[in-house]
């Protein structure tokens, strides 16, 4: 069954162009690049109640992981 998601392929398309954007703008190294991704992940995760934190952080990485597998 696939995984729907509550948010339109468009935004999250747009989300990702915009992030991109600003990488290239600034010219951003793959190391650079991953670093800054990285701590904004850290960010966003910090965000969350701290006894969710450990799960989002499994299904994230486990889907890292998928994504590159393709």
């Amino acid at each position: 069954m696939p995984i729907v998601s509550k948010y339109s392929n468009e935004r999250v398309e747009k989300i990702i162009q915009d992030l991109f954007d600003v990488l290239v703008k600034e010219k951003a190294t793959t190391d650079l690049a991953l670093m800054c991704l990285g701590n904004t992940i850290t960010e966003v995760i910090s965000k969350v109640p701290e006894k969710q934190r450990q799960g989002i952080v499994d299904n994230f990485t486990a889907a890292l992981q998928q994504s590159v597998k393709k």
